[in-house]
């Protein structure tokens, strides 16, 4: 098996096998975003505790990029401390910016590096990043009173 067909392996299990999926309470922030070029939408919710991202859940639908996205996202950043959540965010971030030019580091972002393939089409891109950009938007939420929802 090639590294081609592990990582869509990968995508493929995510996608199969949610992670972190159902919406949850207690939360802070919640934010709900719409990809309008595909019509892949995700409600994502994120708890705070501290300085710790005490859970992340969300309700989405979608293409398998998308879906296998925010299920990596949220082993990511589950249970991750606010600031290490944010370096992954933009780590995953660079890396679907890359064009196909980045492999991502497989240390901190784990099976995200998946979606390196990804990069190289940028309809997809949207896909990938629409949970990460909701789990962004609701962790702001979170930390501004009174803007819990979109």
């Amino acid at each position: 098996m090639n590294l081609d067909e592990l990582y869509q392996e990968v995508i493929l299990d995510h996608y199969k096998h949610p992670r972190g999926a159902g919406l949850r309470e207690p939360y802070e922030g919640e934010s709900h975003q719409v990809n309008p070029t595909c019509g892949d939408e995700i409600t994502l919710r994120v708890h705070v505790d501290g300085d710790t991202i005490g859970d992340v859940s969300y309700d989405n639908v979608g293409c398998s990029i998308s879906k296998a996205s925010a299920s990596v996202m949220y082993e990511l950043v589950n249970g991750a401390t606010v600031d290490d959540a944010l370096a992954r965010l933009a780590e995953f971030t660079e890396l679907m910016n890359s064009k196909g030019q980045a492999e991502g580091d497989e240390e901190t972002l784990e099976d995200a590096v998946a979606f390196a393939g990804v990069s190289k089409y940028p309809m997809r891109v949207k896909c990938a990043l629409l949970g990460w950009m909701a789990f962004k938007d609701a962790l702001v939420r979170a930390s501004t009173p009174g803007r819990t929802e979109a």
